[in-house]
């Protein structure tokens, strides 16, 4: 019950023996006949799975001697573990956390996707049981000890251990040599995009005006008219944004909209609305993280709205600016090797930042997001490209995330405006309108003193918030998960502009001016903090720069 939100469509649960599998179905793919757990022909393989297989098809086709029973993409794991065992995860095009259980032996596996798109956690009983669940919340009232299941691995009950599937050349952090090739840049990412059109229900895509979502837009539109969903739903795309009143993003995304013929869905919120909205969403999302809490709220309240419209998933822009460092303290990288790295870490960490809070802050609502930049297959390419053509070099007209503006800078046919095509990066907290974070300050203000502030330390001695605002969101944390495995999970350190605590060494002014927010990022942002730390905001038309360039919830036991 305690992730009855992620799947309204259906509730299963299967017994063995000891053993339980349960699953809450969003149901996207086959949603007459897919319904799980899922089997194989014998039912002596028994797969219950949260995610998206994106190369089902051909992937059926390699088991011409297998009979499905049902036409959902799921439905390939049974029966490649019959005929590849334990090694066959690898072969999933798609992002997916899994439970797979051989009854012939009563030997269990669980698998995360490459980056973590899909949330998930692992957590051992006293009496000796191992859980799984998509969500902490299924394993705090029942587990000694939980944690987040590392994205990229394997657990196997036959040795009780981890091991890493996922092994890409970029995860040794070797610094790459490719030349930079914009069109087959360009290729595998609109063929990212185009993968993930695969569905038997309404969609939409997430449009915040900015460079990322703004491009997965613009291929979907493109592309939309020969897919399979256009037969079914139209080749109008439905297009998604939300901000305060006269944010920078409403105003670009509706601009972006009317550009790609979109059917626009704006949303606005007040700074009350998202207050008032706090305590779900740190529930709901399971953090005290203090930049993912800002993101995650005006998308909660969004995912509310787009999903009371009937619509199933969302395709989103996720991924892009840890994988181009675009993000605006990429600006101080001192060279290709610490960017490559940087780049390299940041990836390495999406799974509990911003895959997390695209994960839940829809889940919470039962909605899906896809995530294109996150493509196994298009992050190996742009994660081969050689880094010193990624650095940023504003005296050549090449912002942050330059390589990917330059492949879809096409004259004759182009992707989106020039102005958006090089619009400086916003964050999602930042680009919702700048009085959200201020609001968000204030109001921390009122609830916590100086006085709790001195004690803090003693009172959160791991993690210990050092501003008034993460000091509160620690304080509903705990509330809702007061296990020290709950405050464990969420990561810490110091942070600028959303880097990681390597990359505050790029700049020695940094570390007095710690925040997550862009506007943090010194000297870079337009509308950066000035030295009173006091946020210059400026009209959207002043940030556009043109250079001259299916849920989880499992419980097995035993």
């Amino acid at each position: 019950m305690a992730l009855k939100h992620r799947g309204p469509d259906w509730s299963g649960l299967h017994q063995h023996g000891d053993c339980y599998l349960a699953h809450q179905r969003l149901a996207i793919v086959d949603p007459a006949s897919g319904d799980q757990p899922l089997f194989n022909e014998d039912k002596s393989i028994i797969v219950t799975v949260n995610g998206e297989i994106y190369n089902h098809e051909e992937l059926r086709k390699q088991l011409p001697n297998h009979k499905f029973r049902t036409g959902s993409d799921c439905d390939v794991i049974a029966h490649l573990y019959e005929e590849h065992g334990e090694n066959f995860v690898d072969m999933l095009d798609g992002i997916f956390s899994f439970v797979l259980l051989d009854t012939r032996d009563n030997s269990y596996i669980v698998a995360r996707d490459a980056i973590g798109v899909t949330s998930l956690y692992i957590g051992w009983g006293l009496d000796g049981s191992v859980w799984i669940s998509s969500e902490m919340k299924g394993l705090n009232d029942d587990c000694e000890h939980f944690e987040v299941f590392p994205p990229g691995h394997l657990y196997s009950s036959r040795d009780s251990g981890f091991r890493r599937w996922y092994n890409p050349p970029w995860f040794s952090q070797a610094i790459p040599s490719a030349p930079y090739d914009p069109l087959a840049l360009r290729h595998a990412f609109e063929k990212a995009v185009i993968k993930r059109l695969m569905t038997d229900v309404p969609f939409g895509v997430l449009l915040s005006g900015g460079l990322d979502s703004s491009l997965v837009a613009s291929i979907t539109a493109r592309y939309l008219g020969t897919t399979k969903a256009a037969e079914q739903w139209g080749s109008k795309l439905h297009s998604f944004c939300v901000g305060l009143e006269g944010s920078p993003d409403l105003k670009a995304a509706q601009e972006v909209a009317d550009y790609l013929g979109t059917v626009h869905h704006e949303f606005q919120y007040t700074v009350q609305d998202g207050l008032d909205a706090i305590g779900d969403v740190i529930y709901h999302v399971e953090t005290y993280d203090v930049t993912t809490i800002r993101a995650s709220t005006p998308m909660f309240l969004m995912s509310r709205k787009i999903k009371s419209l009937g619509v199933k998933w969302v395709i989103s822009g996720e991924g892009s600016d840890e994988i181009f460092g675009g993000y605006l303290y990429f600006h101080k990288a001192p060279n290709k090797e610490e960017f490559h790295q940087e780049t390299c870490r940041k990836i390495k960490a999406l799974h509990q930042y911003d895959c997390q809070r695209a994960n839940k802050s829809t889940f919470a609502w039962g909605l899906e997001a896809r995530v294109p930049f996150l493509d196994k297959e298009f992050i190996n390419v742009a994660m081969n490209i050689d880094p010193e053509h990624k650095m940023i070099k504003r005296d050549e007209g090449r912002i942050e995330k330059w390589v990917l503006r330059r492949a879809f800078d096409d004259e004759e046919h182009p992707y989106l405006p020039k102005h958006i095509l090089y619009r400086q990066k916003e964050q999602f907290s930042d680009g919702v309108g700048y009085g959200w974070i201020d609001g968000l300050k204030a109001h921390a203000a009122k609830h916590v003193t100086d006085k709790m502030m001195l004690n803090a330390g003693n009172i959160f001695p791991h993690n210990t918030p050092n501003t008034k605002e993460a000091y509160y969101y620690r304080m509903i944390f705990e509330r809702f998960f007061p296990q020290n495995s709950a405050r464990l999970t969420v990561p810490g350190g110091p942070s600028v502009a959303c880097s990681t605590a390597k990359a505050i060494e790029w700049d020695a002014g940094w570390s007095k001016n710690l925040d997550p927010s862009g506007r943090a990022a010194l000297g870079v942002h337009i509308s950066d903090y000035d030295n009173q730390n006091n946020p210059v905001n400026k009209s959207v038309e002043h940030e556009k720069i043109i250079p001259t360039e299916a849920p989880l919830g499992v419980a097995i036991q035993g």
